[in-house]
């Protein structure tokens, strides 16, 4: 039961992950058929190692504890607000990419949460369709 407890958020953000990767519709969710396929490989590798260093974090420290450590110093508050004004601008990425708010507001959740293991996700299942926009 403390395992559960202790990895609640985790527990969650895998099941996200699975149902995004099933339901995902278009593109391949691992292989890229665009001019750049390379670029995929590098953002799941990317997202891979992040995620690995993430859960390695998890068990060596609390992340709540370690906020709370955290917050009263200015800099640990300007570099959330740094992070959180980059959210916003990757949630805009996805609404210009999809075209709808609704996916967006089925994005925006997890994005508040798990912040860049939810946006490199994004850009590793949609790779080709974010870099059509711009060939």
């Amino acid at each position: 039961m403390r395992f559960l407890k202790r990895n609640f958020l985790w527990l969650i953000y895998f099941v996200f992950v699975l149902l995004v990767i099933l339901n995902h519709k278009g593109e391949h969710p691992f292989i890229s058929e665009s001019a750049y396929p390379l670029g995929k490989y590098l953002i799941w590798g990317v997202y891979l190692s992040f995620l690995s260093y993430s859960l390695y974090c998890s068990s060596q420290e609390n992340f709540f504890s370690t906020l709370r450590k955290l917050y009263p110093l200015h800099w640990a508050r300007q570099i959330g607000l740094d992070l959180y004004l980059g959210l916003v601008l990757s949630l805009s990425l996805i609404y210009l990419n999809e075209g709808s708010i609704l996916v967006v507001l089925i994005w925006l959740i997890p994005v508040l949460i798990y912040a860049n293991l939810a946006i490199l996700l994004y850009v590793a299942l949609n790779y080709d369709s974010i870099i059509s926009h711009f060939l």
